[in-house]
């Protein structure tokens, strides 16, 4: 809550700044007449205000840097996540016993494809593919997608977060 209101501070004399500028050349271009101050005060107001402007981009770049580090860990993190889900899915279909054909369909099924997408993309008969995945439930004592996808959704809720490792990319 501190950083924001810091931040919406700098924001606002950023303004203020970039205000007195754009005052101070639209009123010499346009030769509108100000009351005038005396020069070292113009001068400290300049000074100031170039000041705030650096100190604004400063911020700016700090900002950004955090802003590019979190969004790097949330893709180790996520790639992480990737790895974990593939080694839940792998432990359960040898657990289960699944043959290879058996293993290509369960994770299309998971993915979300169809009967016939699955049958489509593995150049077999729906029935083909419907037997393998009677077969995948019967094996993983499930009586359908929704409960077979739930196993690895329970699995990977339950477990705790994978501890980065040479699986997360180097900096």
């Amino acid at each position: 809550m501190k950083t924001r209101i810091g931040i919406g501070m700098l924001f606002s004399f950023q303004l203020c700044c970039a205000g007195f500028f754009l005052n101070d050349i639209l009123s010499t271009r346009l030769g509108l007449r100000s009351v005038p101050i005396p020069w070292a005060i113009y001068e400290l107001i300049q000074i100031s205000a170039a000041i705030g402007l650096i100190l604004g981009l400063g911020v700016t770049a700090t900002l950004l840097a955090r802003s590019l580090r979190a969004r790097a860990q949330a893709e180790d993190s996520l790639r992480l996540a990737r790895g974990a889900f593939m080694e839940v899915l792998d432990e359960h279909f040898d657990e289960w016993s699944l043959t290879p054909a058996e293993r290509d369909v369960a994770l299309m099924a998971i993915k979300g494809l169809s009967t016939a997408e699955i049958a489509e993309v593995r150049k077999t008969s729906e029935g083909t593919v419907k037997a393998q995945t009677n077969a995948i439930y019967r094996k993983a004592q499930v009586t359908g997608r929704p409960q077979l996808l739930s196993l690895f959704i329970d699995d990977l809720i339950a477990a705790d977060p994978p501890e980065p490792s040479s699986t997360a990319a180097a900096p």
